[in-house]
């Protein structure tokens, strides 16, 4: 049998926590950052987890 490959770019986007969660990067961090206030940068430097809805599909594409 062929071995599953893991998707390439869901392995740059999602990482798994050691509880098995997984988590995303924030978005609304890659430009206009002189309008957001300083608080709110902060709060989307945090990993995110990822909603229930997508985390079968994540996890299938990571070979998981």
């Amino acid at each position: 049998m062929p071995k599953q490959k893991t998707n390439k770019a869901a392995k740059k986007r999602f990482k798994v926590s050691g509880s098995g969660k997984l988590l995303r990067r924030h978005a609304m961090k890659s430009h206009n950052l002189e309008k957001k206030s300083a608080k709110r940068k902060r709060d989307f430097s945090s990993d995110q987890a990822v909603s229930g809805q997508d985390a079968r599909e994540v996890r299938r594409l990571l070979g998981r």
